[in-house]
């Protein structure tokens, strides 16, 4: 099993200080902005997704 990734800063104040979480799998807090956030990953895009979703309209 790989180690398990983690964030290099605070989605919300940019802070540094991360650690993990008890409350469960990909969980971290920030102990600059005093925020527990949790981290998902959902998986790979396709080759043919830019990043786009379903509902945009493509012009050509």
């Amino acid at each position: 099993m790989s180690e398990r990734a983690a964030p290099f800063f605070c989605p919300y104040c940019g802070d540094e200080d991360l650690r993990p979480s008890e409350t469960g799998h990909g969980a971290w807090e920030c102990h600059g902005c005093r925020r527990a956030f949790q981290l998902k990953f959902l998986g790979l895009l396709s080759p043919t997704n830019h990043g786009g979703t379903s509902h945009e309209q493509h012009r050509d």
